[in-house]
């Protein structure tokens, strides 16, 4: 045995072992892009909490939306005082209304989900209270036939079940269209989560530049007597040391630069793609606003402003982006609330007394005011009102 391994090591060259995936990760092209995870955690982190076009849409949105005045009613009246006016007026010990639907439609723009919880029972048979409830710490329990039968809680070590098998159940969730998902929401986090990455990329661009004096980078080139290009060791180490210390930086901008025998400042210019960075950023912030439906006018974006003036913008805001998001949750508490109240009703908007609605309003009144060949139902139930005008 030992004879052989002697007679290997001397005349033969012992067989080589290789990986098979060797010649696959041996080789390394040039860098892909560096997109940001898109779990629901990190487009908060990089989309709301980091961007600021991302977070004025979820801002301007959110309170706008609830902001808008509703009313409840049945076929026949309008009620001037309900019990679910006072619930949404004072939802819970510390929020006011408002702030609750403010922050459930903020959950629901950042996840595409909003989880609203129905806690206690008053005389009337209807909840106490209304809780938001996180979307990230929710998860969905779905039955044989694929519909929730139950909603996980989850904080930390701790988990509550919201059971939802029975006649009034404790949770509502509303979520946004996604076409690849039976129980969870698309955020427009995550269809405008590339715009984001290449805005946030651009400002630390901008950053970096504003960091080294606002001025592009130059080359030193050092040059001896004996025609020699090269440095020393600890040469090379303190130039490093010296440019760091006195030349970089917001707080070194305009400090001359003195070089030594054989040293020679080159300055580079800004390349056409350096120029185009604020163009791209500005790209990217109306990219972000259109997934968002936020006009870029109203978020003083230049460029892209298709209507004519602010008041438009601000119409066509409301339209298109606040009313479907606030008649979509009304919607759902509608079907969700009367069966603690035993009774049937709706909550609807009242687009009487939505400002930027005012001036539709107006118009519509004054047109169906002189269609004298309308009855006065019908006149109402064209303007969205109960049958009868008793309250």
């Amino acid at each position: 045995m030992v004879l052989q391994y002697f007679r290997m090591s001397k005349g033969s060259v012992p067989e080589a072992k290789a990986s098979a995936a060797a010649p696959v990760v041996a080789f390394h092209g040039n860098g892909r892009v560096a997109w940001s995870s898109r779990d629901t955690a990190t487009l908060t982190q990089v989309g709301f909490l980091r961007n600021p076009v991302a977070f004025r849409c979820v801002k301007v949105i959110a309170e706008a939306a609830a902001a808008v005045p509703v009313v409840v009613q049945d076929a026949d009246r309008r009620f001037d005082a309900h019990p679910l006016l006072d619930l949404l007026a004072a939802p819970n010990a510390g929020q006011s209304g408002a702030a609750l639907m403010e922050t459930f439609y903020g959950h629901l723009l950042l996840t595409g989900d909003g989880y609203l919880e129905a806690a206690g029972e008053t005389a009337s048979g209807g909840p106490r209270e209304l809780y938001v409830l996180r979307s990230d710490r929710m998860k969905t329990v779905p039955g044989a036939d694929g519909w929730p039968v139950a909603y996980e809680y989850v904080v930390g070590a701790q988990k509550h079940v919201f059971d939802m098998r029975q006649d009034r159940v404790p949770v509502l969730h509303v979520k946004s269209f996604h076409p690849q998902d039976d129980h969870y929401g698309l955020s427009p986090l995550q269809a405008a989560a590339s715009a984001i990455d290449v805005h946030n990329s651009a400002s630390t661009w901008s950053k970096a530049l504003l960091d080294n004096a606002a001025r592009p980078s130059g080359a030193i080139v050092y040059k001896g007597a004996d025609g020699q290009g090269s440095l020393a060791s600890d040469q090379y180490s303190r130039l490093v040391e010296e440019l760091e210390t006195y030349h970089q930086g917001a707080r070194n901008a305009g400090r001359p630069m003195l070089l030594e025998g054989g040293l020679d400042w080159k300055p580079m210019g800004f390349s056409p793609s350096d120029m185009e960075f604020h163009r791209t950023k500005e790209a990217a912030a109306r990219d972000v606003a259109l997934a968002f439906g936020v006009p870029p006018m109203l978020l003083g974006l230049p460029g892209d402003n298709t209507y004519a003036n602010y008041a438009e913008a601000h119409r066509a805001f409301y339209r298109l982006t606040v009313l479907p998001l606030v008649a979509k949750t009304l919607a759902a508490i509608s079907g969700w609330l009367p069966a603690y109240y035993g009774t049937s009703f709706a909550i609807k908007v009242d687009e009487d007394n939505v400002p930027a609605l005012a001036e539709e309003r107006e118009a519509l009144w004054r047109r169906i005011t002189k269609a004298t060949f309308l009855s006065d139902a019908e006149k109402r139930q064209l303007l969205g009102l109960p049958g009868s005008q008793e309250s």
